[in-house]
């Protein structure tokens, strides 16, 4: 069998479990948002409400950013990728075990639970994204082309995402744990992505640049190259960007197919 014909019969496959895929998304956005008030309002007031939090604390209690322009834009951007990535990964992490009824039932790709999570917290970021241009606008930022950009640094993070919570997926059915190492985790994260501080702050270069290697930070940085200094990344850290989405998807690619069978049995 050729290497076309393997990928149409993929394309095929694929195709023939739309339908569930349309479900598992629309039931995520059901049961997420069941017997609340607002409903999908919560998808841009829960960052605003964190923006207006960090906003007070930073600037009128530890006296940081008053001086800096653009402050609020700059707190916002990581903000909301931060929002972003836990939600995907966090709700992905636990998506074939919640699932596990119908997993043992029905021989379904299980990749589909975890895909409509991320879809679901995709269509949530986006959103967000909407009200953090509106705050652009009301913080003097200078809009141009270069802001298409910004298109690629999330794209990037959509697919880490997905890899990254495959990861977690698969260490979440062997070993129930991981969810409590990865909220710490997560909490350290946060820390290490100057969401609220700069990072030329620190004269130590070394120092600096350390923070390259962690891949949400890589995502904000862009973001605020793009939006705030009005600049376009170099080319080696658009091949960051797309070093970090390929590699924990690679990893995550993996671990699926190698452990594709087991899954049932510790569900």
């Amino acid at each position: 069998m050729s290497i076309s014909t393997k990928i149409k019969k993929k394309i095929r496959k694929a195709r023939s479990y739309k339908f569930l895929f349309e479900e598992l998304v629309q039931r995520d956005f059901n049961q997420k948002y069941k017997r609340t008030i607002l409903g999908m309002a919560w998808s841009i007031l829960s960052p605003l409400l964190h923006l207006l939090v960090m906003k007070v604390v930073f600037t009128q209690f530890f006296g940081r950013g008053k001086n800096s322009l653009y402050y609020t834009t700059y707190l916002f951007s990581g903000n909301i990728i931060m929002s972003f990535y836990k939600e995907a990964t966090k709700q992905g992490m636990s998506s074939l075990f919640k699932e596990r009824k119908i997993l043992q039932k029905i021989n379904v790709p299980k990749y589909l639970f975890l895909l409509s999570k991320n879809v679901s917290a995709f269509v949530n970021f986006l959103l967000t994204l909407v009200v953090f241009f509106i705050f652009c606008f009301f913080d003097k930022i200078q809009f141009g082309p270069r802001m298409l950009l910004i298109v690629y640094p999330i794209s990037t993070l959509l697919v880490m995402n997905i890899g990254i919570g495959m990861i977690l997926s698969a260490l979440y059915v062997f070993f129930r744990d991981i969810q409590y190492l990865y909220d710490v985790f997560l909490t350290l994260l946060g820390y290490l992505s100057a969401i609220f501080y700069h990072v030329e702050d620190f004269n130590n270069i070394m120092v600096q640049r350390a923070f390259l290697l962690n891949p949400v930070y890589v995502v904000i940085k862009y973001i605020r190259v793009v939006v705030i200094d009005c600049q376009i990344p170099s080319i080696e850290y658009h091949a960051l960007c797309a070093f970090y989405a390929l590699f924990y998807l690679a990893i995550g690619l993996w671990i699926y197919k190698r452990y594709n069978h087991e899954f049932v049995y510790y569900l």
